[in-house]
């Protein structure tokens, strides 16, 4: 079977001390009282013949309920984590309203096993973090895309 693959975006702009990346808190129980590491840039999954850029961009508005900003897409690469699954990551300088966020919602048997399915939204809130606090935000198999940032944007 195919790895799980999915495509996502750092959004980035200049703060008062540096770099800003743009995190969603993941949303549903298992993340409610969870910080440090249960935020994730905004990505989703796509299909073998979906081209990542594309994916990336629908992913960011399904997410966050409003389009990506216009921008030049870069590449950040691929990061694999532990299940299997790859992540294909694109930087875009940009500013967003955190404020503005929309978010998608996604259905799960909640409590477990109770047979009762809730909503959750994918995201519970968005919030913008200097890299050293983003570091400390992002899920551990996310911190290579923020590693490969400061090279990118020195270049």
């Amino acid at each position: 079977m195919a790895a799980t693959r999915s495509a996502g975006v750092v959004l980035h702009r200049p703060g008062p001390e540096g770099t800003e990346v743009l995190l969603g808190h993941m949303g549903g129980p298992f993340w409610a009282r969870k910080d440090d590491g249960a935020w994730s840039i905004p990505k989703g999954e796509h299909g073998p013949d979906e081209d990542p850029r594309a994916a990336a961009a629908r992913e960011f508005a399904e997410e966050l309920g409003a389009p990506l900003p216009d921008g030049p897409l870069v590449e950040l690469g691929e990061v694999r984590l532990s299940g299997g699954k790859r992540i294909t990551a694109f930087a875009l300088a940009a500013d967003f309203d955190v404020e503005r966020i929309v978010p998608g919602t996604f259905a799960m048997e909640w409590p477990p096993r109770s047979g009762a399915l809730q909503e959750f939204p994918e995201i519970d809130r968005a919030a913008w973090f200097g890299i050293d606090a983003a570091r400390r935000k992002i899920t551990k198999g996310q911190l290579p895309l923020l590693d490969r940032l400061p090279a990118l944007l020195a270049g």
